[in-house]
């Protein structure tokens, strides 16, 4: 058995082209242009670049981009202030506060600072909850993107026994919740879970999300099964060289596997995408329109 790539670069591009036109449809007949906030804490060369390509596709779907890059010491008073001044922005309908923050700034302070309606990374303790009790809520955008590139791929998900590597307020727990409301059967493990191959091995459906590269082994999984690989791991070679890999061993998942997502290529592109969907499900609940259809042909 061979694989069939799920190709998050061409599903991402899909979707951005559905924001792209909804935005259109907001600015011709409504005069609205949907705004999105980026803020950046200090020098992390890794979220230097994820910032840039945030604010550049932003623009690209017609969007209003605002960069807030602050130095690495920046106090957790003067960002909290820049918060509420966006909070009552109403050109700014989507808020990102790029994580890692700098050690001296409490994370959850600043996340649960910014107003839950402008949460576009879903991460507000009001936006938690209202996701795990089964209540419209602004997702987190990692795990929506899993979601709708299984959507895409299976159609209905009702009845499927799902898997999940990790246990992360980021991926594992949020992911847990949009299965579990599409019906699946969903289990939570983790690095620590006993007999974990066996656990993962029962799923049609894994995600691994764990951290730990190239942990999933060909033999954890069901032939036929679907594997979301969400992890992006720097792994140095005997050469020096360096190459990204995820948390499944992609060449020998992939002669078992029925369907799997590359690193790089596959989970990554997504997250993007869904940050631009949800900045746009926010600026059109925000004037009491309908929630736009985000999920591509």
């Amino acid at each position: 058995m061979v694989a069939q790539i799920i190709d998050g670069k061409l599903f991402s591009k899909k979707l951005r082209k559905q924001v792209s036109e909804h935005v259109n449809v907001l600015k011709t007949e409504n005069n609205i242009t949907p705004g999105l906030a980026v803020v950046l804490v200090g020098e992390d060369p890794a979220s230097q670049v994820y910032v840039r390509s945030k604010g550049k596709q932003t623009i690209e779907v017609g969007m209003n981009s605002y960069e807030y890059k602050l130095s690495e010491d920046t106090t957790e008073a003067d960002l909290l202030e820049l918060i509420n001044r966006l909070n009552v922005n109403n050109d700014v309908h989507g808020i990102l506060v790029q994580l890692p923050l700098p050690g001296h700034i409490n994370a959850d302070v600043v996340i649960n600072s910014i107003d839950p309606e402008k949460d576009v990374d879903g991460f507000h303790i009001s936006n938690v909850g209202l996701l795990a009790t089964g209540q419209k809520s602004m997702v987190p955008c990692t795990p929506l993107g899993c979601l709708l590139m299984l959507k895409n791929f299976h159609g209905s998900l009702t009845g499927m026994d799902a898997v999940i590597i990790g246990r992360s307020n980021i991926v594992g727990k949020p992911m847990a919740q949009l299965l579990l409301n599409e019906s699946c059967t969903v289990t939570i493990t983790h690095s620590r879970t006993k007999q974990l191959e066996e656990a993962v091995r029962c799923a049609d459906i894994v995600v691994a999300a764990v951290g730990r590269a190239e942990m999933v082994k060909a033999s954890w999984i069901k032939p036929g099964a679907t594997l979301i690989d969400v992890g992006i791991n720097r792994v140095k070679a005997s050469d020096g060289s360096t190459r990204l890999v995820g948390d499944a061993e992609f060449s020998s998942c992939s002669e078992v596997a029925g369907a799997i997502t590359p690193v790089p290529g596959g989970v990554g592109p997504m997250t993007i995408a869904c940050l631009l969907a949800n900045t746009l499900v926010a600026c059109c609940r925000k004037y009491g329109l309908e929630d736009p259809d985000i999920i591509p042909n």
